[in-house]
């Protein structure tokens, strides 16, 4: 039985369950075609230049014509994410082991951030349904294949590294436009001179060993501060799988 109509149009088109309205005549549109058009916009102009009459345009349709395929703006923008993201490279969860895997998992996830920045803001609108998302979301699953970690928290771990990797990549952009016309070290070494002369020692002793240390006085690249988020999430991992293992073997 073909439950298609009961998914939203552009969803089960994504899916490739149907690759055309079913009334009217044949149109000379895709939803593909429209959604590479959205994703150029968004590439070339940022995601506030992302309209359905911009869209329209650049595929060189009317804007109601865009409507036959997408209900609104919002599953637009949803479908455009799923294209531009894409699959995860190829062999990612065939590592040697889990922690291998779902490192490699976090920096493509991160890697395909870097290359469509604009995708970070579009509001997540539900639970990942979409093809590409699920791709992710099978690569990193099979990542624990032979850990014995349940269903429920290998679910629950990707969900954690990819929300980790998204904030990162996010603060990475709003630093860049923070930092812009400066380097991040010549930044940071204003913000530095700035709280020594504001910090009181005895109101904020911790604060002060910060500065006295010196580290706020040079920009760490956002990589580093992701790696350091990274393993201290996959060490806890490590202690859940022990833990699991341990008690398998009682």
């Amino acid at each position: 039985m073909d439950d298609s109509n009961e998914l939203p149009p552009s969803l089960a088109a994504a899916w490739g369950l149907h690759t055309r309205p079913a009334k009217g005549p044949k149109p000379a549109l895709t939803l593909d075609r429209i959604v590479e058009g959205a994703v150029r916009v968004a590439q070339a102009d940022g995601l506030a230049a992302v309209s359905m009459s911009r869209v329209a345009t650049e595929v060189g349709v009317t804007a109601m014509a865009l409507y036959r395929y997408v209900g609104n703006k919002d599953e637009l923008l949803a479908l455009m994410v799923d294209a531009a993201l894409g699959d995860p490279p190829p062999g990612l969860a065939s590592g040697p082991n889990w922690r291998e895997g779902l490192t490699a998992w976090a920096w493509a996830e991160n890697e395909a951030y870097r290359r469509h920045p604009w995708a970070l803001r579009v509001p997540i609108q539900g639970i990942p349904a979409l093809p590409h998302q699920i791709t992710w979301m099978e690569c990193g699953l099979r990542c624990f294949t032979g850990s014995g970690v349940a269903e429920e928290e290998r679910l629950s771990t990707i969900l954690l590294i990819s929300n980790l990797v998204r904030i990162y990549a996010m603060q990475n952009q709003d630093l860049e436009a923070a930092f812009a016309g400066s380097s991040p070290d010549e930044v940071m070494a204003t913000y530095a001179q700035t709280m020594t002369k504001i910090i009181d020692a005895e109101r904020f002793p911790a604060m002060s060993a910060v500065l006295t240390s010196g580290v706020l006085a040079k920009a760490d690249p956002i990589d580093k501060e992701l790696t350091f988020g990274l393993e201290r999430v996959l060490d806890g991992v490590e202690v859940m799988i022990s833990r699991v293992r341990a008690g398998s073997s009682e």
